[in-house]
């Protein structure tokens, strides 16, 4: 029961860093290009990917602080509104990684992971964008528009991959100094997998 408690604890201590970070990259982060409601910060997506390998509601509570950090430094709604996308994407993403944690030891089915993820999340940053001007909150040309869209949508898939491979990397060193989730998951399920062939 202590255990848990302690784990808990810790849990909170982490996502309150992680959405720091979330809040604090948007900010000062020099690698930033910002095209209207496109913008691509280098790392911005980190905070929320690394909670993904502790647990969904971790994710949940990090991606929205991610929003937040955007809606400080950025004055751009269709910004804003990308940001929140994290919130359902990442979380759904934190629930496959719990059900499957044996994924962060496979590195072709992560990849592939990996890409799936970032069609969502470009996917729905994309529509977001598209509903926004469609709805007549802001007026722009149909080609612009189009191009507008291929570069959220095109770009927004790269900046995810890499950014998920900098949260994959950053966690995989981390778990071997302390505890996190999915990756102690996963070291159990090869223990079991090993045991088994050894049988």
């Amino acid at each position: 029961m202590a255990q848990t408690k302690k784990a808990k604890v810790r849990n909170l201590i982490i996502a309150a860093m992680l959405t720091a970070l979330g809040i604090l990259i948007p900010m000062i982060m020099p690698a930033k290009i910002i095209i209207g409601p496109a913008s691509f910060t280098l790392a911005s997506h980190v905070p929320v990917m690394a909670a993904m390998f502790f647990s969904p509601l971790m994710t949940a509570f990090v991606a929205l602080g991610t929003t937040l950090g955007f809606m400080i430094s950025i004055p751009v709604p269709t910004i804003w509104l990308r940001a929140l996308m994290h919130l359902p994407v990442m979380t759904v993403g934190a629930y496959v990684l719990k059900k499957h944690p044996e994924l962060v030891h496979q590195k072709v089915k992560i990849q592939i992971f990996n890409f799936i993820l970032g069609i969502f999340h470009a996917g729905l940053e994309t529509l977001v964008v598209y509903v926004f001007y469609s709805l007549g909150f802001a007026n722009i040309d149909q080609a612009a528009l189009l191009n507008l869209l291929l570069l959220i949508g095109f770009g927004g898939l790269v900046h995810s991959m890499i950014d998920f491979n900098l949260a994959l990397g950053l966690c995989n060193v981390l778990s071997k100094a302390f505890p996190i989730d999915i990756f102690d998951k996963a070291k159990g399920f090869l223990n079991k997998k090993k045991v088994k062939a050894e049988i």
